[in-house]
């Protein structure tokens, strides 16, 4: 990593003040499943602060078209799931957590019942769908294609009727507080709000669920809020990241000139339909034997190397032998949003390219949760815990999120008896800089450009460094300089996210997984480990994979 990204501890725009102090038991950054399940299960033990950086709708979760995977079938079983995982993580999975989150599914999937999730049903049982990567069905849907907004509802819910619990809404977090007399630790965090300004959460314990990094890349799923925060601020405290060249490419995107990049949930290719090119050829068959249920990252490189073969922009997702009732009552979501571009599943394909998706790295941590610095644990999309390895299978992430944020919440009460240093000056000695300043829109804009071209779905060795030689350059020009909104400081967690996997897939010369490099296309025993990368080293520590 260039000296650039290491210089600087805090971003706080401010050199020395005695800022607005509050206190409490837990501190959980993010209202993603995995932070309100963390929230629910820290508030049996003690007083919890959520701070979230926009509203319920501002997050991943809330979007998931696509389901939860658990075993809910007498004719399934905990160790296909765990093989389809493994699998599809391509060799880098930690067996150990893989066994534990299928295990725990089933449990955490009845609490949601009795907390009043609607799954949707097939008779008197659940309705299970399947995915690709999965043999079995097990993929447990609301209201066909909304599961993730139902999921929002249902732990939103939970959270605003419990007394122990406050929600800070437009509440950025700037930095984590931490301590380096005796074990380095995690005392809380710097925020800022539009209304009151910087304040400081003083907390026994923190739980980082700030989700990922998909704003990045040019083409992605993900909300404006998903800039990386979560992995700049733990890497800037100094705590261990993993995997970081492990980013999911979903497939299937709405490709329409000026419309975002909408989800296409992967269930339209579990319900049987296809994918065609421009001259409506169904071109999958001819690299996967699989077809459309392959996983996400060999789909992915086959559409770009069909649009390589057709010279066109997009290729086409074909429901039309679905039927038109079939879809619409499967999925009337996206029916409904098809529907205001005037594309008619039943008689027209529908466009699609490929978006980032899903950050499979991120945050190091064992399994409960505990990350690198003493009294901080992290969860979900923001972490990398051994389950998905190099590539995320469909419908793991909820899951997930739900797993361990109930591990999380129950495990941080541990810091209780261990208060460590009470409320002190908090000093950020940041000297002016003395070079021009970049215009922030554009580093914005060409950074995420850069990282779609050269750090996206293939990668080759030569623009990987040109792609580091130009993060040096904006780097040098901005994360010097002392910004006081929001926009200012996204744009430096961007910069430092974005130097930090660009650095991991220079580093992994092979393909693996989502990581795919044209000029190493096969996988290499000798990156059969997980890179873990930490604030002051310029090369990975390498650590064995738990087979």
């Amino acid at each position: 990593m260039h000296a650039v990204f290491d210089e600087r501890r805090y971003l706080i725009p401010f050199r020395s003040a005695l800022l607005p102090h509050i206190f409490t038991d837990v501190l959980v950054i993010g209202t993603g499943v995995a932070g309100h399940r963390a929230a629910l299960a820290a508030a049996e033990h003690g007083d919890v602060i959520i701070a979230s950086k926009g509203e319920l709708k501002d997050c991943n979760t809330y979007y998931a078209q696509g389901g939860v995977a658990a075993v809910m079938d007498e004719a399934d079983n905990f160790e296909s799931h765990i093989q389809d995982t493994l699998v599809a993580g391509a060799d880098l999975c930690d067996r150990h957590v893989v066994k534990q989150v299928v295990e725990h599914a089933p449990q955490r999937i009845a609490e949601l019942i009795e907390w009043g999730m609607r799954f949707d049903a097939a008779g008197d049982k659940l309705a299970l769908g399947r995915e690709g990567g999965h043999s079995a069905h097990r993929i447990l849907h609301s209201d066909g294609d909304a599961t993730g907004k139902e999921l929002a509802h249902t732990l939103d819910a939970k959270v605003r009727e419990n007394e122990n619990i406050r929600i800070f809404s437009e509440c950025f977090v700037l930095d984590l507080i931490t301590t380096d007399s005796g074990t380095p630790r995690c005392l809380g965090a710097i925020t800022h709000h539009p209304k009151y300004g910087l304040q400081v959460i003083w907390a026994k314990a923190t739980i980082l669920a700030s989700g990922g990094a998909g704003q990045v890349y040019r083409e992605s799923t993900n909300p404006r809020v998903a800039t990386g925060d979560g992995l700049a601020l733990a890497y800037r405290a100094g705590v261990q990241l993993q995997d970081m060249a492990f980013m999911q490419f979903h497939p299937t995107t709405l490709y329409i000139a000026g419309a975002a990049r909408s989800l296409i949930t992967e269930a339209v290719r579990g319900e049987g339909a296809y994918l065609i090119d421009s001259n409506g050829d169904r071109f999958m068959l001819g690299y996967h034997e699989m077809a459309e249920l392959a996983p996400r990252d060999i789909v992915s490189r086959a559409i770009l190397a069909q649009m390589a073969k057709t010279n066109h922009t997009h290729v086409y997702l074909d429901c039309r032998h679905l039927g038109a009732e079939k879809f619409a009552k499967r999925f009337p979501g996206i029916h409904r949003f098809l529907g205001k571009f005037g594309i008619d599943p039943a008689k027209d394909p529908i466009p699609i390219h490929p978006s980032a998706h899903y950050m499979v790295g991120g945050i190091r941590t064992d399994l409960q949760g505990r990350t690198s610095l003493h009294g901080l644990y992290a969860c979900g999309e923001v972490t990398a815990t051994g389950l998905h390895g190099a590539n995320r299978l469909a419908s793991n992430s909820l899951l997930e999120g739900l797993v361990f944020g109930k591990i999380c919440g129950d495990v941080c009460q541990e810091m209780f008896d261990d208060a460590g240093q009470g409320p002190m000056k908090i000093i950020s000695d940041i000297r002016l800089s003395e070079r021009s300043e970049l215009d922030l829109h554009d580093v914005r804009s060409s950074l995420r450009s850069v990282m779609w071209r050269h750090v996206g779905i293939e990668r080759e060795g030569k623009r990987l460094d040109e792609v580091a030689e130009m993060f040096e350059f904006w780097g040098r020009y901005t994360l010097d300089k002392i910004f006081d909104d929001r926009e200012g400081w996204e744009v430096q967690n961007m910069l430092l996210v974005g130097a930090l996997m660009t650095q991991a897939a220079r580093w992994r010369c092979e393909s693996r997984g989502t990581h795919y490099r044209s000029d190493c296309p096969a996988s290499v025993s000798a990156f059969h480990v997980h890179d873990v990368w930490q604030r002051g080293k310029s090369e990975p520590d390498e650590v064995a994979v738990n087979d």
